[in-house]
């Protein structure tokens, strides 16, 4: 099949949508299909550029800015138009929330084709950022018309379904496909090091901003005592981050790593104690950075979020502890029973066992491709993934 994503951003960008955006692409080409993205350059690069990155076709459309994390890119229609009709898709992939796929809406040569809309995350519509929950009520008629023009619309996990206002009048035609990753690549020499002082080393990955909860975090390990913490990431926030740590007196033992390559990173897990992620609401669609956690052998701390997929992925008591969301004391609690070493060497096997069960990018990649076939000829499509 010829397969066209339609993203915010692909690799070298970083994240959890473009990172499983490109590991599926890179799957299918390896199964056969031919495939192509079409995404954003970084805010502040005019330029349209087009590239091959694992046998994926990559067309980024200039972009200008990106406000409240939404690319504004007017060459991604005129992009989109170019690459219908030099790609030929037979179907296309929509990866949401992005606003520049309401493009596709107005293209007759995008409408003749059968639609895959990935639904990656809601636009929380009490938003804490005025700028969102005021934009939202202009996105949401054509978030609601991709919806109503997709042959199929594919959903991280269940429990996010049933909390999604905007999901609603589209039941009928979600199916949920959990997120996938492949085996562990070599870890690189450790390089990035945790704070040289006494306890157990804690690994926390994520951009930095508000919704992550990295402050709630940095408050339960003034109370923590003998644990330390590596924070992989940057983001809006890093600055706020450094002076909490110093506020709270635990300066010496937080070292902030900023953004590290992919065999660092696995350096990194490998290493690691215990992994946190400490989100506060439903912008943690998933988290798959659970799911690295989970195939190195880490046991993991996670926030329990109501309408999330972390307790779909994350087993309370059996792969991983979950605390209440922005609860200090609560998640510095948690971070204590870990330093029992026989409760990490549990947790850590069962996430172990769970990832490879659940969770691999094979079971993804092997749903997605059958969601693809039954789109492509308007047959029945499969329950679930």
């Amino acid at each position: 099949m010829r397969i066209l994503h339609l993203g915010k951003y692909y690799a070298p960008q970083r994240g959890g949508i473009e990172r499983h955006t490109q590991a599926l692409a890179e799957a299918c080409v390896q199964a056969g299909d031919r495939v192509a993205a079409l995404v954003h350059q970084p805010p502040g690069r005019w330029r349209t550029s087009r590239e091959t990155i694992g046998g994926v076709e990559v067309r980024r459309a200039g972009c200008i800015a990106a406000p409240v994390y939404t690319p504004v890119s007017p060459a991604f229609p005129f992009e989109l138009a170019r690459a219908l009709r030099q790609f030929k898709p037979d179907l296309l992939h929509l990866h949401l929330p992005n606003p520049s796929c309401f493009a596709a809406l107005a293209m007759p040569a995008a409408r003749r084709l059968p639609w895959i809309v990935h639904w990656h995350a809601d636009v929380p519509p009490d938003a804490p950022d005025w700028r969102l929950r005021l934009g939202y009520r202009f996105y949401r008629p054509f978030e609601q018309a991709l919806l109503a023009r997709a042959a199929i619309v594919v959903a991280t996990s269940q429990p996010y379904v049933d909390a999604s206002p905007a999901l609603v009048r589209w039941h009928s035609k979600v199916r949920v496909v959990p997120l996938g990753i492949e085996a562990a690549p070599v870890a690189a020499p450790q390089t990035q090091r945790w704070p040289a002082t006494a306890g157990m080393r804690l690994l926390a990955v994520g951009r930095l901003g508000r919704y992550k909860g990295f402050d709630v975090l940095i408050r339960a390990l003034a109370t923590t005592a003998d644990a330390r913490l590596l924070l992989v990431g940057d983001g809006e926030c890093a600055q706020e981050l450094r002076d909490l740590a110093r506020r709270c007196g635990v300066e010496a033992r937080v070292a902030f790593a900023g953004d590290v390559d992919d065999a660092t990173l696995e350096g990194a897990y490998a290493a690691a104690d215990a992994f946190v992620l400490p989100s506060l609401d439903r912008g943690e669609a998933f988290g798959l950075v659970l799911l690295e956690a989970m195939r190195a052998g880490l046991p993991v701390v996670a926030s329990a979020i109501a309408g999330s997929g972390v307790g779909f992925v994350v087993v309370d008591g059996e792969s991983g502890l979950l605390v209440q969301p922005g609860d200090a004391d609560a998640l510095a609690a948690a971070l204590a029973r870990l330093q029992d070493p026989s409760l990490r060497a549990r947790l850590g096997n069962s996430g172990r066992v769970r990832w490879s069960e659940r969770f691999t990018l094979e079971r993804c990649v092997r749903s997605m491709r059958a969601l693809y076939a039954a789109a492509a000829s308007g047959g029945e499509t499969p329950s679930a993934g």
